[in-house]
């Protein structure tokens, strides 16, 4: 696999890496990845509830799947910008990609899939064409479709 760059993201906000991010080995616990990466993805969406006040509400994202590559260790005291991106946008459902980089060394790739989801109901809904439209306009790299 080869990791992304900065250049395949628009959208980034900045960790620091906390001494309590550690594990007894010394560096930043695997698990504080998916955490890493949940904030980069809620950032990336807080502009969309200023469209859509239903968001977060009515219906919104929920979390199908997630993975990790890690590429490099990572310790304390460090900054991480996390690049969030869609990858790919499906009949319901969007696949993120966020790249945690110290400096211009990525360190680790977390992948996920995401829902678009009634929460009323409990059922997948089809992501809005509003939706769509607004994160083409976001990506640096097209999305898959």
């Amino acid at each position: 696999m080869t990791a992304p760059t900065r250049a395949h993201f628009r959208q980034f906000i900045r960790e620091t890496v906390r001494w309590g991010d550690m594990d007894a080995l010394g560096h930043v616990n695997n698990a504080r990845f998916f955490t890493y990466d949940e904030s980069g993805r809620i950032a990336y969406f807080e502009p969309w509830k200023e469209l859509d006040p239903g968001f977060w509400d009515a219906h919104g994202l929920i979390l199908a799947h997630i993975g990790c590559d890690f590429l490099a260790q990572l310790r304390y005291p460090a900054q991480l910008d996390i690049g969030t991106r869609i990858a790919r946008l499906g009949k319901s459902s969007l696949h993120t990609e966020s790249a945690m980089f110290e400096g211009e060394r990525a360190v680790a790739v977390v992948r996920g899939v995401v829902v678009w989801f009634d929460y009323r109901a409990q059922r997948p809904l089809p992501l809005p064409p509003r939706l769509r439209e607004w994160i083409r306009a976001r990506e640096a790299l097209a999305p898959e479709e």
